[in-house]
């Protein structure tokens, strides 16, 4: 049985901002944000104490309503993410210095790539060279990857040997947990991420609000939303304290839709994490856990 820590810093909660500039999650109901609903999210964020802002030029405006809504100096660590390789490292760098005059900084805390298959195509030295370079003129402390489970993120690691990773890991999606991989990531001495710790929000759907895609997986979410009541705990309570004891990470990534739904995220962090079996509420289901296939399923 794992209880998690009894306390939890809510320095250790890191706010992502797809929803910012996209209509993003399956449990998204709010589609793009407004700026005001960013603004009260982010001035609460900071108010809390969280500590890191984390966004990508993929994610449509995000970069550049953080530019004007950010305070400055900010009170938040800015992760960033790479453009695609196809067009040539140089605009990756291109597109990596626009990220920072979008958002209104000079330095970032750091640069990801996004997507770990230009690391592994033929571009994907010249790549990581040039990331390379670019902490070293100062414009980012340090380079990292964001990677899938299906990605090989240990390989990755021990090839590139990155100062942080971003990986999805959460109580529905155990993966990287249950091969080993986490843990020897962060015995490499990187710095460790998680995201998609609510899978998209597929933890808080009922089962007649699934796609069709998981209608399969919906006896097995069913049962394990009704042993977190059994428990005396909601969703939100579980998804949080399982993420938030995961001792290999320094950082829990997340994203709101609405300023409630930060504090209803910040109070549940806060609360006493339930007494819950974690490994018993992995979730096996191939679509399920690979929200990519949702819509091409």
């Amino acid at each position: 049985m794992s209880q998690g820590p009894t306390r939890r810093p809510v320095s250790k909660l890191g706010l992502g901002t797809a929803q910012f500039g996209l209509d993003y999650g399956v449990s998204n109901r709010r589609g793009r944000l407004p700026e005001a609903e960013c603004a009260a999210i982010l001035q609460l964020a900071a108010g809390a104490g969280m500590g890191l802002v984390d966004t990508a030029a993929q994610y449509g405006q995000a970069e550049s309503v953080l530019g004007r809504l950010l305070p400055k100096p900010s009170p938040f660590r800015l992760v960033t993410k790479t453009a695609r390789v196809a067009d040539g490292v140089d605009a990756v760098e291109a597109a990596a210095r626009g990220s920072l005059q979008r958002m209104g900084v000079e330095r970032g805390d750091a640069l990801l790539v996004h997507a770990a298959a230009d690391l592994l195509g033929p571009q994907g030295p010249a790549l990581w060279d040039r990331l390379k370079r670019l902490k070293d003129e100062g414009l980012f402390d340090r380079i990292g990857i964001s990677a899938y489970a299906a990605e090989d993120p240990l390989g990755l690691a021990r090839r590139f040997k990155p100062e942080v990773m971003q990986l999805p890991v959460s109580l529905l999606d155990q993966r990287l947990i249950q091969d080993g991989a986490l843990a020897e990531i962060a015995a490499l001495g990187i710095e460790i991420h998680l995201r998609s710790i609510f899978l998209q929000g597929l933890l808080f759907l009922p089962r007649d609000g699934l796609p069709e895609p998981l209608a399969g997986a919906g006896p097995r979410l069913s049962r394990i939303r009704r042993t977190i009541a059994e428990a005396g705990a909601d969703p939100l309570q579980a998804a949080l304290a399982f993420a938030l004891s995961r001792e290999e990470a320094s950082t829990v990534v997340l994203g709101v839709t609405s300023a409630a739904e930060l504090r209803a995220v910040l109070a549940a962090a806060a609360a006493p994490p339930p007494k819950l079996d974690w490994a018993a509420l992995a979730l096996d289901h191939a679509i399920a856990l690979d929200p990519h296939r949702w819509a091409a399923a």
